[in-house]
């Protein structure tokens, strides 16, 4: 009974902060004025077109500003900015608590929905193909790689694989997906007259209209931007699962395992693993739930059309509710990452207790 307590409180205090993220966002585009600027801004592009389409069909120019004075009035109301901020974005902010996402202002689906769902229903599915299979690679990678040289430090493969990790972690991913688009494409191209993998995009141009054929065109475009992202992420995840597990593996309870004559096998699994997986297994939980947000810049280099591609699209065209909408799905499903490892650190160890 005591342990359902604690979890019910984590998961309150985890929505308690899934509301605030949401809060200050609002906040944040209301007070500074940004909304009611970038809003007015629209709406002043919008008037501007229609006035020089409306001029050529209405010559009198007291018509025209007549008209124009309405229309203007009609955005003006659509737009939400005949009230103050303060009323506009907090009843944004609950219709997205309640999963009532609404429409976007600028921003469309590829078939032309302005609705947020079904914007981000359709890009969701590109970034969990590009992010979540790059993450998931390399926290396989890095802990298998990590875990092995973990345990055996102060040899070559040890410090050589440790030079890996830290030549991968500082690389920065658009840098290392130019770089390999030059090479992969380019190079190839050139040298050998095809290309090894596409520069970019998701589909070839036209795309193949069968089944198989298009799933097999998918994953040939995204073998680069996956590789990309696997090159610069393992070796974050190699360097962390070999600090833990050195870690733990100089405990005294290891030292003494190993001094009874356990063999090697259990005492990595059993004394070693057991107690180095819940941080590793953070790790990986949260790299997984952020993976869901995209790479904007790793992304806008391959012409992913996933979430981060649809972020940055956001924020240019400051399309607020689209904005909003993401701020919560990612914090979200953060939470739900968060609620998740809870449960999994006692079923991991059941020592721990709060």
């Amino acid at each position: 009974m005591g342990l359902a307590r604690t979890l019910t409180a984590r998961a309150i205090t985890l929505i308690a902060v899934l509301i605030l993220v949401v809060l200050m966002v609002v906040t944040v585009l209301g007070a500074t004025g940004m909304s009611d600027k970038l809003l007015g801004a629209i709406v002043d592009e919008r008037l501007r077109a229609e006035r020089q389409s409306l001029s050529q069909s209405i010559r009198d120019p007291d018509e025209l500003n007549r008209v124009m004075e309405a229309r203007k009035l009609e955005l003006t109301r659509l737009y939400g900015l005949d009230v103050p901020w303060y009323l506009r974005l907090p009843q944004m902010a609950y219709r997205v608590l309640a999963l009532d996402l609404g429409n976007a202002r600028s921003l469309k689906s590829f078939k032309g929905s302005r609705v947020i769902s079904d914007i981000v229903l359709e890009r969701l599915p590109n970034t969990l193909l590009l992010m979540t299979s790059a993450i998931a690679i390399s926290a396989v990678l890095g802990l298998v790689v990590g875990v092995k040289i973990g345990t055996h430090p102060g040899t070559r493969k040890d410090r050589g694989l440790s030079y890996f990790s830290a030549i991968s972690f500082a690389l920065p991913t658009w840098w290392t997906g130019i770089l390999l688009i030059l090479i992969c494409a380019y190079s190839f191209q050139m040298a050998f007259g095809f290309k090894l993998f596409p520069a970019g995009g998701m589909y070839s141009s036209p795309p193949p209209t069968d089944p198989w054929l298009r799933v097999v065109d998918v994953a040939y475009h995204a073998a680069l931007p996956v590789i990309t992202l696997v090159v610069a992420l393992v070796g974050s995840y190699t360097y962390t699962a070999r600090t833990i597990v050195l870690n733990v593996a100089q405990e005294d309870f290891v030292t003494v395992a190993r001094a009874k004559g356990v063999p090697e096998g259990i005492v990595e699994r059993r004394y070693i693993m057991r107690v180095a997986a819940p941080p590793i297994l953070t790790n990986i939980i949260i790299g997984l739930a952020g993976s869901i947000g995209g790479a904007i810049l790793t992304e806008a280099v391959f012409n992913w059309p996933g979430m981060g591609t649809l972020y940055y699209q956001a924020i240019l065209q400051m399309d607020e509710a689209v904005i909003i909408a993401l701020t919560y799905i990612f914090t979200l499903v953060y939470v739900a990452g968060r609620f998740i490892l809870e449960v999994l650190y006692i079923v991991l160890d059941p020592r721990v207790r709060y």
